[in-house]
């Protein structure tokens, strides 16, 4: 299956369980790899026949910026959901998103979350 890849992608936004994090917010970072047949966009050279990844990551980040998780499992079912319903040539979804900096007394690069989604 061909697949576009959005990595990468920064946004900021106030996801957590605690309080602070909802108050002071944090950068995340989201990829995403959609597996969609790329045949036909590829012989059209047309951008109707694909993914708009402009209109993709503006919908990505009103998600990741405009609204609150307690969990970022749930913000990364949110962005594969609405990822699916909006493009429907999408037969397969990734999403992985990265909390760099987790309020917890350890020392890592951060907690990332990925799972994948295939439409119905």
């Amino acid at each position: 299956m061909d697949k576009i890849l959005m990595k990468g992608m920064q946004f900021y936004g106030y996801h957590g369980v605690f309080p602070e994090e909802n108050k002071l917010g944090q950068r995340y970072q989201v990829d995403v790899e959609l597996h969609l047949p790329l045949d036909k966009p590829g012989t059209t050279d047309s951008i109707e026949d694909t993914i708009n990844y402009a209109e993709a990551y503006g919908l990505i980040k009103s998600i990741v910026e405009g609204e609150t998780y307690r969990l970022i499992e749930a913000l990364a079912e949110r962005v594969a959901s609405s990822l699916l319903q909006t493009y429907t040539s999408i037969n397969e979804i990734t999403v992985r998103v990265l909390k760099p900096h987790p309020p917890v007394a350890m020392f890592f690069d951060g907690v990332t979350v990925e799972i994948h989604r295939k439409r119905a």
